[in-house]
């Protein structure tokens, strides 16, 4: 729109009118836009005042929360280092403590092949059932202490089933007959695949666990074949498990009420529960009040036969009479011992000497027919290395045996690497005279 001189007076007023009303319009526009404009120029700057709070507030959560990962990491490393220390007081303490036990072990059932009066007898087995629970809660403290350890480590390899459970009948044999029970293995030929020190605790549990609580009757254990998976199965004919107790008693220093003054601490379903769950072994539990409980453990089984090893109580007595074993063992209390169980129980020709260098002198031109080899020596001569030197002199593997108080999974690993059987104290005699017999038929 525009002026022209033209125009008519009123014609160029009401140009002006118009003209002067589109500017007012586009002034108030301006003035709407300058307005917004401030509005937001203040809400940013309040935003960022609020945004560097809030980042000063975060960086301070940040600071405490990196505080109290490092008291944190110092408290962990602290009880890291702790269980450490216990750890190693416990192996130490074991293996002092199981040292003199093994000797007193050896000499009682030496002792028990002497003619005695009812008294004596009496007397001997008091003393046998006292060393037997002081084996037991050590063995338990050992393991317990071994399984809450996060550096624990397992070796998986197969088992044969059927020579577990002749280890088995052998130990707990004696225990059985003096309650008055049956004690049934099952034969098998079953192969497995688990870590050979862990099951036989497992099983040795459990067995020792069923004969406690069984009265009369009796125990049977075997496996069987579910798919792919063995279930190692321990039945007996004992007071049963009250519903009320099924869960309780897998923890520490749970027994049932009705035990009847049964020996024990209560730990033994305990470690089985710690060894089945690190192991991925599951584990299941059936009873029926006053009739019997059974407890079975799942196990992955392995295709494949394995060689029949026979039993101590089925070769002849000629395997081992006559035969020499080189012991080497630096304690004398268990020098004796084994003195006494090779020599005049078992009828071999025992030469004991206390370290690798006797050992050597010992055997001079004529290799022994085994070796029988303590792992802990003087120094830092180990029975391994006795056993390495005098497979080397002989120039042939002669078979050996080694005998710790120690469970360390290294020592386990380099037995079996040099195909070794692996004895843990106190030495039981009649486990013995069967992996001698076993290593010599």
């Amino acid at each position: 729109m525009m002026l022209r001189d033209s125009d008519p007076p009123h014609r160029q007023v009401e140009k002006l009118r118009r003209i002067t009303d589109v500017l007012i319009d586009r002034i108030d526009r301006l003035e709407e836009t300058r307005g917004s404009a401030w509005s937001m120029f203040q809400a940013a700057v309040a935003l960022e005042q609020e945004v560097l709070a809030r980042t000063r507030q975060l960086e301070q959560a940040m600071a405490d929360l990196s505080q109290r990962n490092r008291e944190l990491a110092v408290a962990r490393a602290a009880a890291e280092e702790a269980n450490r220390s216990k750890t190693r007081f416990l192996r130490a303490a074991s293996h002092d403590l199981v040292q003199p036990l093994s000797a007193a072990r050896l000499f009682l059932s030496a002792l028990t092949d002497t003619p005695m009066d009812e008294q004596q007898k009496e007397l001997t087995e008091r003393l046998s059932g006292a060393f037997e629970s002081v084996e037991q809660l050590m063995h338990a403290v050992l393991d317990i202490s071994r399984l809450d350890s996060q550096r624990i480590e397992f070796h998986r390899q197969p088992v044969p089933l059927g020579e577990l459970f002749r280890r088995l009948a052998a130990e707990f044999a004696p225990l059985a007959e003096a309650k008055g029970l049956r004690l049934s293995f099952a034969p098998t030929d079953a192969v497995v695949e688990s870590d050979p020190v862990f099951l036989r605790r497992i099983a040795q549990n459990l067995v020792s666990n069923a004969i406690k609580y069984t009265n009369r009757g009796g125990v049977v254990v075997g496996v069987r074949r579910r798919g792919a998976t063995g279930w190692l199965s321990v039945y007996d004919s004992g007071v049963g498990i009250p519903a009320v107790d099924r869960n309780r008693i897998f923890d520490e220093f749970q027994r049932l009420g009705n035990d009847n003054g049964t020996p024990g601490m209560g730990l033994g379903l305990s470690i089985v529960r710690r060894a089945c769950n690190k192991l991925g072994h599951p584990i299941s539990l059936s009873s029926e009040a006053m009739r019997g409980t059974l407890f079975r453990v799942g196990l992955p089984l392995i295709d494949g036969s394995h060689e029949h090893h026979p039993k101590a109580s089925d070769a002849s007595s000629h395997v081992l009479r006559g035969r020499v074993a080189l012991v080497i063992e630096n304690d004398h209390g268990m020098r004796r011992g084994y003195e006494m169980i090779l020599a005049e129980r078992l009828g071999m020709v025992a030469r004991v000497t206390g370290g690798t260098a006797e050992a050597l002198a010992t055997m001079g031109e004529e290799p022994p027919d085994i070796i029988l080899a303590d792992y802990n020596l003087e120094g830092d001569d180990t029975g391994l290395a006795s056993i390495l030197a005098l497979r080397d002199a002989a120039g042939r593997n002669v078979p050996a045996v080694v005998v710790t108080a120690h469970r360390d999974p290294e020592i386990a690993r380099r037995c079996a690497a040099m195909g070794v059987p692996l004895l843990e104290k106190p030495v039981r005699p009649a486990e013995l005279s069967e992996i001698l017999v076993r290593l010599l038929s």
